[in-house]
């Protein structure tokens, strides 16, 4: 069975995060330099939110507030959806369509173990489905 701990074994353990009190505008460069779309809140160990792009876009800019001036604990989504290493990635899927959500955290024993975007689980399944491919035309070639 296809799981978020398969999708984690083939990506970068890195795991970006700040904590709340730093600037929209810092989260944003490290957003760009890290070539993100979503950064993890995390504060004393303990995940306490996502800022994504959209976020950005709705909480800030729509909102005309400031970058500069604005914690980034002002503009996270604090209610958070997870998922667990053992979670399928057809759950995942099905959890970021009904949620319409990009990032997933991922969680095992109150810990932040990686995160996942649609993009990870799109090239998953893409992989996934090639290997299959080649194992049936081998199948059918021998």
């Amino acid at each position: 069975m296809r799981s978020v701990k398969n999708l984690l074994a083939n990506k970068s353990a890195t795991i970006i995060s700040v904590n709340g009190a730093i600037s929209v505008l810092e989260a944003l460069q490290l957003m760009l330099e890290a070539n993100i779309s979503a950064l993890l809140i995390i504060e004393h160990g303990k995940l306490e939110g996502i800022f994504t792009e959209r976020d950005y876009a709705r909480k800030i800019i729509l909102q005309g507030r400031s970058s500069k001036d604005t914690q980034i604990s002002d503009a996270m989504t604090s209610n958070l959806i997870t998922v667990s290493p053992t979670d399928t990635i057809d759950f995942c899927m099905e959890v970021m369509t009904n949620q319409h959500i990009r990032h997933l955290p991922v969680m095992e024993n109150n810990l932040v173990v990686g995160m996942i975007s649609i993009g990870d689980l799109v090239r998953f399944v893409i992989d996934d489905q090639k290997r299959t491919i080649e194992q049936l035309e081998k199948y059918i070639n021998t």
